[in-house]
């Protein structure tokens, strides 16, 4: 974990300085420029370190402008026979043991009982609104309450007219949009594009409370109710969007979110310190359009301005020369929807500036504006990560939600150790929103949350989940990471496990025999999110981890059992999932236990033909584990799959990679997975006869289906 000599233990602040030894390794970096249409990233000076618990002065309140005649219109309606008005209201009722005034204020009401005339910011979110650690409008709102801001939520507005995103006012600041916790998209569709028929994130799992495309109707509605208002987007959906990028619902390169909304910023990755830095810095009456030298976030230059500036470039004006030497130049949107080895070519360069201590800012030209990303933001030390886990989060869902919210139920007696994967899985977008390197809290700050979960009321004394993205990356380092980031040119767990990294759990045994000791705390469990090539690094993990931390199953992520897919995954192969079971048996035995392995497979993932699932299934067939827990790949933003799925190109090599985007086909492949399902026998036989092998199709014993006859 990268260390922060400007915010000793203890401390409860945010300092975006770097220390003297970072200055000394990158003088150029630490230069600042600040020029008629674009700004060049610094550090920030003492007087703007984020501090927390420090009450912001205000300044005297605006009122709010009348709304003008013809808005309140648009043709982004929200279906009035799952979420109509009349059924809105009759849902307004308080059912939570907990008083609203315990969370962040939802209604007028609500901000009138504190006392307060009007709120700094406000946060628009698709999600209903939980207070819990595991909601991000939950913890950027308990950030910002927690650095002196008055903070309101409006959750899941209707967006057919501008009227929900008024009825808090308007904000002194900004506001802030996200669609929540995760792409609005992959929310409201599944992977075949059909409407689910849950939404973990909204109360009873009910459908139809956001938009596609979230973010960008949002910001839509604000700005028709507040045209002068700053807006700041963050979340996944804004963060991965940030760049021109394929989008699997209209299957084209769409522009990035900046260019499509009618915002200002876009705060990218884990969003605490540039946030609050955001805020800071309205506070003190900057324009929003002059901030643009905050880590970790997207801003827009005029084209007018962007082609000057390159202009100057060639004359090696110093002032350009500034510029260019901390950013670099992507293909524009126009080249990169047009042609797919340029937007691999674009990709490749953008991801491999992810990185906080080296990355460079990343400039992509639109048709009617510039897009520039500042370098990343740096991960949070110990310290930060604990006092943010530790602000007032009452673990709750607002009051004003008589039903349950699902997602909570999933969550609501975990505990998050850390941020942060080095994975790498090709699928996975986690490496480019909380990086790959980890950031840990402290053992006592764990504790210290557990406790509280003891005293809650419905705590049964079973803690369900214990870790971050990875279960067992916890404290885990690499020596390269304080001096140069992750490493660029190869990665930490494929096609081996790097010799430079620190595997040892020793400290998160620590944690874990702390937990399970907890009084009130019967048993404290890992089920899931374990990286199995991690834990057979150390055996004795595994064995306490069989002993006490499971409750009966594991479930584990092979994804495939096929070569040529886990190498398309950059995930470990068959060899090791095979030493891992082995070993888990043997030390289930050991101790006495009855457990087993839950896998999760994926089908039609870049790489994969119907030859590669036939294998899979054979696999399967071969070795039990038969399971529901397949996934169809689903293209989202800015992960290497989806670059490969759009390109059909690995942009790291350049070779070519078979893509199955036919629907037959996809259905055949994800078929392959649930062969025993009468209702797939279909397609199981059409796969089977189109890849030539109708020799499993039988009654032999090792057959995949039977010969279909009157009997079947």
């Amino acid at each position: 974990m990268v260390k922060d000599t400007a915010v000793p233990t203890g401390n409860k602040k945010f300092n975006l300085e770097k220390t003297d030894k970072e200055k000394d390794k990158n003088p150029d970096r630490e230069r600042s420029a600040r020029k008629t249409g674009f700004f060049v990233p610094k550090k920030v000076e003492t007087g703007k370190e984020i501090k927390f618990g420090t009450r912001a002065s205000r300044k005297p309140g605006r009122t709010e402008p009348k709304a003008s005649a013809g808005e309140g219109k648009t043709s982004e309606s929200r279906p009035e026979t799952k979420t109509g008005k009349k059924e809105r209201k009759q849902k307004k009722t308080y059912s939570s043991s907990l008083p609203a005034s315990k969370f962040l204020p939802m209604s007028p009401e609500e901000v009138k009982a504190r006392g307060w005339k009007e709120l700094d910011i406000i946060l628009i979110t698709g999600d209903a609104y939980v207070d819990h650690s595991s909601f991000g409008t939950a913890i950027i709102g308990r950030v910002l309450e927690d650095a002196g801001f008055r903070v309101g939520i409006i959750a899941q507005p209707r967006w057919d007219s501008p009227e929900d995103f008024r009825k808090l006012g308007k904000p002194r600041l900004f506001f802030s949009v996200s669609a929540g916790n995760t792409d609005s998209m992959v929310s409201n569709l599944t992977a075949g594009l059909k409407p689910r028929d849950k939404d973990a994130y909204s109360p009873d799992g009910k459908t139809g409370l956001r938009p596609n495309r979230a973010v960008i109707i949002y910001s839509n509605r604000i700005k028709e109710a507040f045209p002068d208002t700053p807006i700041v987007l963050g979340g996944i959906e804004a963060s991965l969007r940030r760049f021109a990028h394929y989008d699997y619902l209209s299957d084209k390169v769409r522009q990035s979110i900046l260019a499509d909304a009618p915002a200002d910023l876009v705060v990218y990755g884990m969003g605490e310190l540039q946030i609050v830095e955001i805020a800071k810095r309205l506070q003190a009456e900057e324009d929003i359009r002059e901030i643009r030298d905050i880590p970790g976030t997207a801003w827009k230059m005029e084209v007018k301005a962007w082609k000057e500036l390159k202009e100057q470039g060639k004359k090696t004006a110093e002032d350009a020369a500034e510029f260019f030497r901390e950013y670099i130049e992507i293909p524009s949107f126009s080249e990169v929807s047009q042609d797919k080895a340029t937007f691999a070519n674009a990709f490749r360069t953008y991801f491999l500036e992810l990185n906080p201590v080296t990355g460079k800012g990343v400039v992509q030209p639109h048709p009617k504006t510039v897009i520039v990303q500042n370098r990343p933001m740096r991960p949070l030390t110990e310290a930060e990560l604990d006092h943010v886990y530790e602000l007032p989060f009452t673990g709750e869902n607002h009051p004003f939600y008589p039903e349950p919210i699902p997602a909570l139920e999933m969550v609501k007696f975990s505990l998050t150790t850390h941020r942060g994967c080095f994975g790498g899985c090709a699928f996975c977008a986690i490496t480019q929103h909380q990086g790959r390197m980890i950031a840990s809290r402290s053992i006592e700050s764990v504790l210290r949350e557990a406790k509280k979960l003891t005293e809650k009321p419905d705590f049964k004394g079973i803690i369900n989940g214990v870790g971050g993205p990875t279960a067992n990356m916890y404290a885990m380092s690499c020596k390269s990471w304080e001096k140069k980031g992750a490493c660029l040119d190869k990665a930490c767990l494929y096609p081996r496990i790097c010799p430079s990294l620190d595997t040892s759990h020793k400290k998160l045994l620590e944690l874990l025999h702390n937990l399970r000791n907890l009084p009130g705390v019967k048993h404290a469990f890992t089920g899931y999110g374990v990286r199995y090539d991690l834990a057979l690094e150390d055996e004795e993990y595994l064995e306490e981890l069989c002993a006490h931390h499971i409750s009966g199953q594991l479930r584990v992520a092979p994804e495939h059992f096929s070569k040529r897919v886990t190498d398309a995954m950059s995930k470990p192969g068959k060899e090791v999932y095979e030493r891992f079971s082995g070993k888990f048996a043997v030390l289930n035995k050991k101790c006495g236990k009855n457990q087993y392995i839950v896998n999760y497979l994926m089908s039609g993932h870049p790489g994969c033909t119907l030859e590669d699932m036939i294998e899979m299934a054979e696999y399967v067939r071969d070795h039990g584990g038969y399971t529901e827990q397949v996934q169809d790949f689903t293209p989202t933003p800015m992960t290497v799959s989806t670059c490969m799925y759009y390109t059909g190109l690995d942009p790291f090599t350049g070779k070519a990679v078979y893509v199955a985007k036919g629907k037959k086909e996809k259905a055949m492949q994800r078929a392959l997975m649930h062969y025993r399902s009468p209702a797939n026998y279909e397609l199981v036989y059409e796969a089977l006869e189109k890849a030539g092998r109708l020799d499993l199709v039988g009654n032999a014993h090792n057959c995949l289906i039977r010969r279909k006859n009157k009997f079947y």
